[in-house]
């Protein structure tokens, strides 16, 4: 089949794209993009051009600028070139310069798109303002030999199953309709026809990973296995296909371990133990959260560690809670949950200074010491709580037993009870003992863990406020 037959087949085959759409090609000026470009235009298609300059090749990158406003020329469409200080960025954001180059690529591809929904809507201003179309999809370059290459550098970091399906040939606005044909093919096909188009002197040199495995990698393997590439490329179809089987039974593994509690996520230790392969399932618990393969083992050991260890990701931390694991966002965790870990603490927080302290009765409490002494101090019975307990602030969708009361009423109830404004109740802090709210903080002590007659080790907990709290 000759390669524009292949090239409509698989648009069609895979439904990519409606033909009358407008296009945004996304165009290096490299012979992907440019056989690309020529491609649409024998299809038929409508489009316009978007090239980034990512000012990282001095000169040259202006050369391909150049190159591909002419190319913008041939076509006679409308192009669009935005430049960015991709060094620098990616610098003060801390990524590599290939994940900053994406990121802005992708970020600027789909503001264009957005713009260009009101394109002809004299009361909108735009960040774009020579618009003329509304584009309909992104279309990148992306070929056979690209997929190998995010395939074979997905394995190597561990990215699970789901590294191995490789680049997707449709993925919301975004669509890639060479992603099955080789570069070679490309190559020959932009040699027959005569097109010019510009070489990155720096694909040649591995100061990139993809160029790497590309320069480096994948000739080794494919000196000792002559097909290797192609059965890889046969093989992502494969992978595709399990994955989809894989996911809906971490789907089901989900709703049975996971319990959404507002912005927090609670996995019984009991259940997770249980489960077979554990430590796949846990990985694809947690790597939603930030969480690595790599930390997988780490996680595991929490199963049988005490409570308050804890394993973090760069936005979450999973703590040790008595029976469970609970996954929390670092900032959350870090600054408004707490473990008070014995009865005699000291514990400074975002809302003032918590002091615990025991406390002795030789002879049955009397009347004054069975009433809450004043607004900032509680007094528990010892024997009705156990350790660690854990201080934070209020949620949704919590409740205790208000002292006095012999059944349960939702904090929010007893807020708007209490007559508190928006702001106070943002100032709210509870502390709780095995998922049961003790005492909320300068408000009311839950029954359950009253000082009672027959009480001789309670436990004073007093809350001084911080000046502005």
């Amino acid at each position: 089949m000759q390669l524009f037959e292949k090239f409509t087949a698989y648009i069609k085959k895979e439904n990519l794209f409606n033909p009358a759409g407008h296009l945004l090609l996304a165009v290096s000026g490299g012979v992907d993009s440019v056989a690309l470009c020529e491609l649409c235009s024998m299809a038929g298609y409508t489009f316009s051009i978007a090239h980034c300059n990512f000012r990282l090749r001095g000169t040259d990158s202006d050369r391909d600028e150049a190159f591909v406003r002419s190319l913008a020329k041939k076509y006679g469409v409308e192009i669009f070139v935005k430049g960015f200080d991709t060094a620098d960025i990616a610098k003060a954001s801390k990524k590599s310069i290939e994940e900053t180059a994406r990121d802005l690529r992708y970020e600027w591809f789909h503001q264009l798109i957005e713009d260009s929904k009101n394109f002809n809507s004299p009361n909108i201003q735009h960040p774009t303002s020579n618009l003329q179309h509304e584009f309909s999809y992104i279309v990148t370059a992306h070929h056979a030999d690209d997929n190998m290459e995010t395939v074979m550098m997905n394995f190597f970091r561990g990215t699970g199953i789901r590294g191995l399906h490789g680049i997707q040939p449709i993925v919301g606005r975004v669509v890639r309709p060479l992603l099955y044909i080789r570069r070679a093919e490309l190559e020959a096909f932009v040699e027959e026809k005569g097109l010019e188009f510009v070489t990155d002197h720096t694909n040649a040199e591995n100061i990139y990973t993809r160029n790497f495995f590309r320069n480096e990698v994948i000739p080794l393997v494919q000196s000792h296995f002559p097909e290797a590439s192609e059965n890889l490329i046969r093989n992502i179809q494969r992978f595709s296909e399990a994955e989809i089987l894989y996911n809906q039974a971490i789907e089901l593994y989900k709703r049975k371990l996971l319990e959404i509690k507002g912005n927090e996520v609670h996995i019984s230790v009991l259940k997770l133990a249980k489960q077979s392969p554990l430590q796949t399932i846990l990985f694809e618990l947690i790597r939603d959260y930030g969480f690595t393969a790599h930390q997988t083992d780490m996680v595991l050991g929490l199963l049988n560690s005490e409570s308050g260890k804890y394993v973090q990701s760069a936005t979450h931390r999973i703590i040790r809670n008595r029976k469970w694991l609970i996954i929390v966002p670092n900032q959350q965790e870090l600054q408004q949950h707490l473990l008070i870990e014995s009865a005699d603490t000291e514990l400074s927080f975002a809302g003032g200074t918590l002091t615990t302290k025991t406390i002795f009765f030789s002879a049955p409490a009397g009347a004054d010491q069975l009433k809450q002494q004043d607004a900032h101090t509680a007094l528990v019975d010892q024997a009705s709580i156990s350790f660690p307990l854990l201080l934070r602030p209020w949620k949704p969708g919590d409740y205790f037993y208000p002292l006095g009361m012999n059944k349960k009423k939702k904090l929010s109830r007893f807020f708007i009870d209490q007559k508190l404004s928006i702001a106070d109740k943002e100032k709210v802090w509870v502390i709780e003992s095995n998922k049961r709210i003790i005492w909320v903080l300068g408000m009311r002590l839950d029954d359950r863990f009253k000082i009672q007659e027959h009480t001789r080790t309670g436990l004073r907990i007093s809350w001084q406020l911080t000046v502005g709290s």
